[in-house]
């Protein structure tokens, strides 16, 4: 990743942490990582567990943020997840995956869609 994708990256995470706060959820862990990767947000939505991925973007060219979530990205998460749990010590309890991607319009202007349960996990 380049200098300025990664500034991106801290800028739209950051984007999306105020956002969450915002709309009531508390912000557990930013940046969580482990041997099998690294987690943007983990946040707690009342009693559930969230695990966020944040997509940014300034150009549409290689498609939506969204599109950046592939299977393989959901298939990790899901570890991830499974690590963070064990790691906490949190049993069991209401997991769900959310993305929130983030479009840059200009400068000082971006869209935010926030896609709960963006995707189920398959046992």
């Amino acid at each position: 990743m380049t200098e300025k994708t990664t500034e991106l990256g801290v800028k739209g995470e950051a984007a999306a942490v105020q956002y969450l706060q915002r709309i009531g959820m508390t912000i557990a862990e930013q940046n969580w990582r482990c041997a099998t990767g690294e987690v943007d947000i983990i946040a707690l939505d009342g009693t559930d567990l969230v695990f966020v991925e944040v997509k940014t973007r300034r150009t549409s060219s290689a498609g939506t943020p969204e599109d950046a979530v592939s299977r393989t990205k959901q298939k990790r998460l899901v570890r991830l997840a499974r690590a963070y749990m064990a790691h906490a010590g949190v049993g069991p309890s209401t997991v769900r995956f959310d993305v929130i991607a983030i479009r840059v319009l200009s400068e000082d202007r971006a869209l935010l869609r926030h896609h709960r349960a963006a995707f189920l996990v398959e046992s």
